[in-house]
């Protein structure tokens, strides 16, 4: 399966560089998500995550009212071609030790993809197989 077939009709959601800490907190917890792609003319420019805010901005006491997101987000940041398969993705993040990857057709941002969208698919598909495998059992005995 590819990536873009789990995150078909997904809304990508995203904040700018120019937005504040706190802007995108908000944000953050108004999707109830703990990462975000950051862009910058529609371009990837970095993620912000959870993570983020606790060693970039809480640790070191800046204050979220007054520092840009550019300023504490990840910059550089593992990405995946929406016509790579999961596996691919799968990969990428344990090569990166990442839980999040931006999603990409060319330079424009598609997607954002998750280690828990990669679990549920995984436990979705194992589930389905478990079910065939009962139902050859049951019918062959």
């Amino acid at each position: 399966m590819l990536v873009n077939q789990i995150l078909a009709r997904r809304v990508l959601y995203s904040v700018d560089e120019a937005q504040t800490v706190e802007e995108v907190t908000r944000r953050m917890a108004e999707l109830n998500v703990g990462a975000i792609v950051v862009l910058s003319k529609e371009r990837l420019c970095g993620v912000f995550s959870e993570r983020d805010l606790l060693t970039r901005v809480v640790l070191l006491g800046c204050d979220p009212a007054r520092t840009l997101v550019a300023e504490v987000m990840t910059r550089d940041v593992a990405t995946v071609d929406e016509s790579d398969n999961l596996e691919f993705a799968m990969e990428s993040m344990r090569v990166n030790n990442c839980r999040h990857l931006p999603v990409l057709n060319g330079e424009r941002v598609t997607g954002f993809l998750s280690m828990r969208d990669l679990m549920h698919f995984e436990l979705n598909r194992k589930t389905e197989e478990l079910l065939h495998m009962r139902a050859y059992i049951h019918g062959t005995a």
